[in-house]
């Protein structure tokens, strides 16, 4: 049970990371013209490309996470995601004082938060209930038959 424990958190962790960024990817296809007519907003050039882009990332890191496939990788693509959204959208510093302000600064701690989960995965991988580990489990067992076939041939 104890040896369990590191690998359910991992996996907890992996699954709740993953369910904003499903969540926010899909949202942004659903509401496309609303999506982008916010990012216009913001002064963004491109909208279209960079939309497509952040639903890309969203979806795909998003998937990465949640099934432990090269969870590293989709980790990383996630905080380039997240840093210039954070930056762009959660601009809190150019907001006059009150709610809005504080609003905007909950937005850029919860992305800093996210960034700090994301980076957690990037550092130790997806963990043992993942596709990465079952991969990396059938390339271990398999090596070493590789490695005499070698030496016979």
């Amino acid at each position: 049970m104890t040896t369990n424990c590191p690998a359910l958190t991992a996996l907890f962790g992996r699954l709740f990371l993953a369910a904003i960024f499903l969540l926010s990817g899909f949202g942004k296809i659903a509401d496309w013209s609303g999506t982008s007519a916010a990012m216009e907003k913001q002064g963004m050039v491109a909208v279209p490309v960079f939309l497509a882009g952040a639903i890309a990332l969203e979806i795909l890191g998003g998937l990465s996470l949640l099934l432990g496939f090269m969870a590293r990788w989709g980790a990383a693509c996630l905080i380039i995601f997240l840093v210039p959204a954070t930056i762009i959208f959660h601009d809190f510093w150019v907001v006059e004082e009150g709610m809005a302000r504080m609003n905007q600064m909950q937005h850029f701690m919860k992305n800093l938060a996210l960034m700090g989960g994301l980076l957690m995965v990037a550092a130790f991988g997806a963990g043992r209930f993942s596709l990465d580990y079952l991969r990396a489990r059938n390339a271990s067992m398999h090596a070493p038959a590789r490695e005499e076939l070698m030496l016979t041939h």
